[in-house]
């Protein structure tokens, strides 16, 4: 049996777990945007530069 401080403990403890994990889901989507947004630079820079050769 447990007392009403354990559900409580537990239940701060899984909104603990769950706020944590949304954040590392926020922050590898965020990791993946700017990886993207990174090559498309590069991309484009690369372009600029055949383009000036050409």
């Amino acid at each position: 049996m447990t007392s009403h401080v354990d559900e409580q403990i537990a239940a701060r403890i899984a909104a603990a777990k769950l706020k944590r994990s949304k954040r590392r889901q926020q922050r590898a989507e965020l990791d993946e945007q700017r990886q993207y947004g990174l090559e498309a630079r590069h991309a484009a820079k690369v372009r600029r530069w055949t383009e000036d050769d050409g």
